[in-house]
């Protein structure tokens, strides 16, 4: 009887133990699903929202969402979803459409919302392109996220998007935030030491189209112009715009043309053999690389843009 008595007593510790552990991680299968518009804002996403989610992409790794048409899969994709995030202030030409052709309900979150448009500054289009610039700049600039400080907002903003549509991850998704907004933190502490090594009168950006303003403004670069004078890198310069940032980076001295990963090079070139500058290529302003590539996840991208930035400008 005495050993019967002590068997429960095992058994009932047993249980009482068991049901005070913590519960098992929730399978992958079983987690809600969130889509991001793109690959860097992905991995923005998944850094808030930790194992209580499963990320994906619309936009495909390497192509640039300027010129991003969905596809009828990519429309079945955001059909099926229930969170759409997007980086908003109108990057995302194709959303509109893209959710019509969709159709039903689904939350969206708009990370940049809140952050504020910037204007060009004096001097950054060449005298000849202000007229034709000013219509490209109707709906403004929409990449905030190339200064990591913005990108701080883009996680807070994240981080309450994902709590309205999971309420019971409140805590896991602050915590998350918070762990997050430290390394960017430590991005931009790291960005300003790099950059100090360039000379002041050489922190001159001339880039494929016109992206790095944000950049620009937080790490005291002057934007000399760009290839494409617009936000959009799907338009097209006149000859007058390119003859005007020949002479811009001649009377600048810039040191080099800045493109982002598959942009062309022709009209780069073209002026790099009548400036003087050098072409660089490579930067990585609108998707990750593979997890093999020199930019996998936003903070190693950004830290890959400032080592290329810093080594043709020191």
């Amino acid at each position: 009887m005495k050993f019967s008595v002590r068997i429960a007593a095992i058994f009932f510790v047993v249980a009482l133990v068991a049901g005070c552990a913590a519960p098992a991680a929730q399978p992958a299968a079983e987690r809600p699903a969130a889509l991001a518009a793109e690959t860097f804002l992905a991995d923005i996403v998944r850094n808030v929202a930790g194992d209580r989610m499963t990320v994906d992409a619309l936009i495909p790794l390497g192509v640039d969402p300027h010129s991003f048409e969905p596809t009828p899969q990519d429309v079945r994709r955001v059909a099926d979803s229930k969170l759409l995030i997007v980086s908003g202030a109108g990057f995302e030409a194709f959303l509109e459409a893209l959710l019509q052709n969709a159709g039903g309900t689904r939350t969206v979150i708009e990370a940049s919302k809140g952050l504020a448009i910037r204007e060009p500054q004096p001097g950054e289009h060449p005298e000849g392109e202000e007229e034709e610039a000013e219509d490209e700049h109707a709906e403004g600039d929409p990449h905030f996220w190339l200064d990591p400080n913005h990108v701080v907002k883009y996680a807070e903003n994240i981080r309450d998007g994902l709590t309205a549509v999971d309420p019971a991850g409140k805590e896991a998704y602050a915590a998350n935030a918070t762990a997050y907004i430290a390394k960017l933190n430590e991005l931009d502490a790291w960005i300003k030491e790099q950059v100090s090594q360039i000379p002041p009168e050489r922190r001159l950006l001339v880039t494929n189209h016109e992206s790095f303003g944000y950049f620009a403004d937080r790490y005291g670069f002057r934007v000399v112009g760009a290839v494409v004078p617009s936000v959009s890198s799907a338009a097209s310069p006149s000859a007058q715009q390119l003859a005007a940032l020949a002479d811009q980076i001649k009377e600048t001295g810039a040191p080099a043309i800045f493109l982002e990963t598959g942009a062309s090079a022709q009209l780069a070139e073209q002026l790099a053999a009548e400036t003087g500058a050098k072409v660089v290529t490579g930067l990585l302003t609108h998707s990750v690389t593979a997890a093999d590539g020199e930019g996998p996840d936003y903070l190693s991208m950004m830290r890959y843009n400032v080592n290329a930035i810093v080594g043709a400008l020191k």
